[in-house]
């Protein structure tokens, strides 16, 4: 298993712009906004400085991802304080999924072999002294845990599926049980 990666990018998050339609000749033609492109320049150029030259991931992954938004200075010194702590959260645009997309997008290809590659995502979307998004990309076990679910059917697969119970409702174990 390799050791992780994190890219940092200072500057205030931004999310994935939408993709442009435009027609040209009775033809219909698609782009993506430059400051969209700009924005995933940065942190595929960070991203390569900061893998230098480790290969890219080939492997189950983990990608968690930290937006740090700053605190708007017209807020009165204590609800600065609050949202630097974390009791404020910044429940404004970019939406967090929209964040994600962009550096997911940024770093397929560079961090990591494809995006189908992840298999856990945590983000983030706080308040901090300095605006910036810190993204980090570990590998995972091939035996993820959820409460030791995944342990215990590793050892099961080749018995018959009503013996891997897995915590589901009474009645759905029952329909699996009878085959349904």
């Amino acid at each position: 298993m390799s050791d992780p990666i994190t890219i940092s990018l200072q500057g205030a998050p931004q999310g994935k712009g939408r993709a442009r339609a435009f027609v040209r000749g009775g033809h219909v033609g698609h782009y993506t906004p430059e400051k969209t492109r700009s924005y995933e320049g940065m942190i595929r150029t960070a991203a390569m400085q900061e893998l230098g030259t480790r290969p890219a991931f080939d492997e189950p992954l983990e990608f968690v991802l930290r937006a740090v938004f700053p605190v708007p200075a017209s807020w009165s010194t204590r609800k600065r304080q609050q949202a630097i702590v974390g009791d404020i959260k910044p429940g404004k645009k970019p939406d967090l999924d929209n964040i994600a997309k962009a550096w997911n997008d940024a770093l397929n290809g560079v961090v990591y072999r494809d995006d189908s590659l992840i298999c856990r995502m945590t983000l983030d979307k706080r308040y901090g002294p300095q605006p910036l998004v810190v993204c980090t990309v570990r590998p995972i076990g091939i035996i993820a845990t959820c409460d030791n679910s995944m342990e215990q059917v590793s050892g099961q697969v080749d018995q018959k599926p009503q013996a891997l119970k897995l915590g589901v409702s009474s009645q759905v174990e029952t329909k699996m049980e009878a085959g349904e």
